[in-house]
């Protein structure tokens, strides 16, 4: 049993490696930390300063993969203004990972490529409600790797 869970987890290593891919672009907004300083610890983003910003479209939604290589997120739950919006995963880790977003019917609308060390951008149209931000790399939602998108 000990070499058949080592087997996996090597070979769920080597398939994250080989995923690996990386191109950066960057789109900065302010965004407000509601807990924080510790692994693990949940924060909540909005989009447009931490703040719900009136008129336009959408806004910049920032997400952050765990630095120290866990597989997890930094925030467990974020909020968006409906429109056109940047989502801006930062990956600081080794370990390479993505952020997708599905709806409710678990139907995925979009999300970055995978990154390691480094930040990856994609635009999404949001309509108001809740949907699911996760980890499309194998074996990383399973570990715990999502959270919470609301959109107002």
């Amino acid at each position: 049993m000990k070499k058949f869970a080592a087997l996996l987890a090597l070979s769920l290593a080597a398939l994250a490696l080989a995923a690996c891919g990386s191109s950066s672009s960057s789109n900065t907004t302010t965004s407000e930390e509601t807990a924080g300083g510790s692994a693990g610890a949940s924060k909540e983003e909005t989009s447009e300063g931490g703040k719900e910003a009136e008129g336009g479209s959408g806004g910049t939604v920032k997400v952050e993969a765990n630095p120290e290589g866990n597989l997890e997120f930094v925030q467990k739950s974020l909020t968006a203004k409906a429109g056109t919006d940047t989502l801006e995963f930062t990956n600081e880790s080794p370990v390479p990972h993505d952020v997708k977003i599905e709806n409710s019917k678990g139907e995925e609308i979009g999300g970055t490529e995978i990154v390691s060390g480094g930040t990856e951008t994609a635009t999404v149209e949001l309509e108001p409600g809740t949907y699911t931000f996760f980890c499309s790399v194998p074996g990383h939602r399973q570990a715990g790797m999502e959270g919470t998108l609301t959109v107002k």
